[in-house]
């Protein structure tokens, strides 16, 4: 789908599938590297914990393989269609987000990472995401937190913004919550993570243990990114009584009138 001239863009970025690649280069940068690696054993944990038949990650961000840790067998990834950046060992399909070429309530588990706030079209995107989950399906979701020391640099430096990861509109789990609140999804589980300023210096890295540990204890919503895992809710359906009415019983030879007066005399 292309960017409809005249309407006001969601993010400062490209459309998806020239922002995408963008940002697969930063991710095999030293910070993009790391902050990859944490994401991929988060997604992993998540994953282990969820079930069903078919599993989608709708987009990758390096050549890992992110769902390794899941018990479901049919697997694949969607790449975006100028998406060729990196090349994995799964079975993977062409698409864009916001048109998901998969049939309805035929998913089990949706993977995320990063779409949503890249892409012009956050609701289609989670819209569709609802679309082919199939009731108590689940969606496993990463997105750039703007209450983060990541947000505050990308406030700060706004000659970058025009390039990834920083042009993207982060996205708060406040109001990523309240979207899938909308959609019909229970959110399980939300937890920040990846606390390290963002700065590409290597003598970081190995404080990256007490970066972690000091902002889940002291600042825990100040995380650089969120994961939510959000499981799609039943829709009931409320029984309608039938509107047909008992017919009365009129005793034989009696008006209605006469049988509802009429006593009835015990003989000793």
């Amino acid at each position: 789908m292309s960017w409809v001239p005249g309407k006001k863009r969601i993010n400062r970025c490209a459309e998806l599938d020239v922002v995408w690649p963008e940002l697969q280069a930063w991710y095999a940068t030293g910070i993009g590297q790391q902050l990859a690696t944490y994401e991929q054993d988060l997604v992993q944990t998540a994953l282990a914990n969820l079930f069903g038949y078919h599993l989608v990650q709708i987009g990758r961000l390096n050549a890992e393989d992110w769902l390794t840790t899941s018990r479901i067998s049919q697997r694949l990834v969607m790449d975006f269609p100028a998406d060729n950046a990196v090349m994995m060992s799964l079975p993977s399909l062409i698409g864009q987000p916001q048109q998901l070429p998969l049939q309805s309530d035929s998913v089990d588990v949706v993977v995320l990472p990063h779409v949503m706030e890249f892409s012009q079209y956050p609701h289609e995107v989670l819209r569709e995401v609802e679309r082919i989950l199939i009731p108590e399906g689940h969606i496993v979701l990463l997105a750039f937190n703007p209450w983060s020391l990541w947000g505050v640099r990308r406030q700060l430096i706004p000659w970058q913004r025009q390039t990834a990861p920083w042009c993207a509109r982060f996205l708060s789990a406040t109001r990523l919550k309240d979207w899938l609140a909308l959609l019909g999804f229970d959110v399980l589980t939300n937890q920040g993570y990846f606390y390290r300023p963002p700065f590409k210096s290597d003598s970081l890295q190995p404080r990256q243990g007490l970066w972690e540990r000091a902002g889940q204890r002291c600042w825990p919503i100040l995380g650089a990114s969120n994961l939510l895992v959000a499981r799609k809710r039943v829709t009931t359906l409320t029984p309608i009584r039938p509107s047909w009415k008992p017919q009365r019983i009129v005793a034989a030879g009696l008006e209605p009138s006469q049988n509802r007066h009429r006593t009835y005399h015990r003989h000793e």
